[in-house]
């Protein structure tokens, strides 16, 4: 009887709404999940179908330049992936991921519906005189503050909904563990279902009807979003918040060094944990002692004085589980650094490659043009196929060869996207070696128009780089959710979306450098102005230089890694 109680509970610490142990057969797996993936299809659509043209809305309604636009644009771009880091530490600490995502949700809504005013309502809209707008400093003020909003509302919800969603499997249940690793493949689908609209439909809409409708669209939609997480609320899980990582972290740095002359035991054994079964740290199971990191262990290490004070001191004495929580976060971090060179190949589509299209000739047809900046939706095409094939052909099969659960583990299955990412800069710096014959062959180095060249060419490296999103971008998601501390998965999640922001930011310092070194004396460099007297083709081997020593790199990182183990868990390749 006792153990058919016990099987009523998940045994992972999730809990319902009200605090009380979460009833398996009436909460989370795939019955919860719908809502949450609903949820985060609609909040993306909303994102980009707002974000996607958002350059020319500055250029058209608020009159800006191309290079105040530009950095406009990014510098809000930076922000809505520089702020999860706050939206994290409020649901890890305090609020927990279901009530981070429903408050800041609101503050999202209202940037979206402030900024459908300003494109809308007289007033707040920029007057317009044959398509030259002339907007006041408070209507361009009014759009800032409604960007700024939404900038701070996806803080709140990004990273936070994957882990959200991923905390409705019980990890102690093997079979809900198996569908855990599946339902990041259908999150990462649902993503991209959403971008696909917004990139086509919404894109046409803002173009084509107007930006009120091109913006309030996006407002409706992310109003849906709402209504869907709230739905679910009856079947979810949730992690209850274990206060301030943060403090937690600096705890056993200032313990560890206090104590720097204490030497660690031989016995690991003797090193200080509470007797009870839960963790000190609320909503976090117990970790196992590791042997990396040593020092970290002094922290742990209770003498004399420490067993005389009633209560410990935490700024002196720290639970084993406390140590490996900043260990786990300490062997997480090279991982994480591995994922910039990724995120920088990954940004050359709304870069490079868009410049690359501007030379090819963009007909479909005899009367349609595709815009270069709109081949990037074979990328996510290239996801929505390569998602349904990873998990219901590829998986199985490797389950077959490899005898591990989820075919790869989550280190080997981000290897293969680095691999995959290699191949689509050689991709690109071979279009880009033809153009240059063509260019060559039909003297055509001054020639202003399109090349005798389908832009179409270009889709075979889009399509690359989604096939490495589906291994790399979808095994971080998996891979910082099951290796974070139960009580800093929102954190964790949140630093692995700063690799795309530094991504960004390399691919920036890479032009500059490669501008400045290869323009000196006179020459005009590989990417000037003019393309057709440039070489491009000589980035992309660099690109690809660097993603090859990055994977090199990260195999020994990875031989490195030694997989999170927690108390109640015998040891496995994750």
């Amino acid at each position: 009887m006792r153990e058919a109680a016990e099987d009523k509970y998940t045994k992972d610490g999730t809990t319902d709404l009200r605090g009380n142990p979460a009833v398996k057969k009436d909460t989370g797996n795939w019955r919860a999940c719908p809502y949450i993936l609903a949820n985060e299809c609609c909040e993306r659509l909303a994102y980009y179908g707002m974000s996607t043209n958002l350059v020319n809305y500055m250029k058209e309604r608020l009159n800006q330049g191309n290079t105040t636009a530009s950095n406009n644009v990014t510098n809000w771009s930076g922000t809505c992936y520089i702020m999860p880091l706050l939206g994290a530490f409020l649901a890890d600490a305090y609020l927990g991921r279901y009530w981070t995502i429903a408050s800041f949700m609101m503050v999202y809504i209202s940037g979206l519906t402030l900024l459908t005013m300003t494109a809308s309502v007289k007033g707040l809209k920029p007057s317009c005189d044959h398509d030259v707008c002339d907007p006041t400093n408070s209507q361009t003020a009014v759009v800032f503050v409604a960007l700024y909003l939404i900038a701070l509302g996806t803080g709140g919800i990004k990273p936070c909904v994957s882990s959200f969603g991923a905390d409705q499997f019980d990890e102690s249940d093997e079979s809900e563990k198996k569908r855990k690793s599946s339902f990041f493949n259908w999150f990462y689908f649902s993503i991209n279902i959403g971008a696909l609209v917004a990139s086509s439909v919404l894109v046409w809409i803002q173009d084509n009807v107007g930006w009120g409708w091109g913006f309030g669209i996006p407002a409706v939609v992310m109003a849906i979003a709402v209504a869907s997480f709230f739905v679910g609320t009856a079947l979810y899980r949730h992690q209850k918040p274990g206060g301030s990582p943060l403090t937690r972290i600096a705890q056993v740095v200032v313990a560890s060094f206090r104590k720097s002359g204490v030497k660690v035991p031989a016995d690991k054994s003797l090193l200080y944990e509470i007797s009870e079964k839960e963790s000190v740290i609320q909503g976090s199971r117990k970790l196992e002692h590791t042997e990396k990191f040593k020092f970290l262990d002094k922290a742990a290490v209770a003498t004399q004085d420490d067993k005389m004070k009633d209560p410990v001191d935490p700024w002196r004495l720290c639970t084993v589980t406390q140590v490996e929580e900043l260990k786990s976060v300490v062997r997480i971090l090279p991982i994480w650094a591995s994922g910039i060179i990724f995120s920088t190949v990954y940004s050359q589509m709304s870069t490079m490659f868009v410049l690359q299209g501007d030379t090819l000739d963009p007909h479909m047809g005899p009367h349609f043009k595709i815009p270069p900046a709109s081949l990037s939706i074979f990328d996510t095409i290239s996801v929505i196929v390569w998602v349904p094939i990873y998990d219901r052909i590829i998986v199985p099969v490797a389950r077959k060869l490899t005898g591990h659960d989820r075919g790869f583990t989550q280190l080997t299955r981000m290897g293969i996207g680095l691999v995959i990412s290699i191949f689509s800069m050689l991709a690109a710096g071979i279009l880009e070696v033809v153009r240059l014959r063509i260019i060559a062959r039909n003297n055509l180095y001054d020639y202003d128009g399109s090349l005798p060249m389908s832009i179409f060419w270009q889709v075979p490296q889009y399509f690359i780089i989604g096939a490495a999103e589906v291994f790399t971008f979808i095994g971080q998601l998996e891979f910082f959710y099951d290796q974070a501390p139960d009580a800093m998965r929102s954190l964790l999640s949140a630093l692995s979306l700063t690799t795309v922001a530094l991504g960004n930011y390399l691919s920036t310092l890479l032009v500059t450098i490669v501008t400045h070194v290869t323009t000196k004396n006179g020459k005009l460099g590989w990417i000037p102005d003019n393309l057709n007297r440039g070489h491009l083709d000589y980035f992309f081997w660099l690109l690809a230089g660097l993603s090859l020593l990055n994977f090199v790199v990260y195999l020994w990182i990875a031989k490195w890694y030694t997989y999170k183990k927690t108390a109640d868990t015998d040891f496995e390749s994750q």
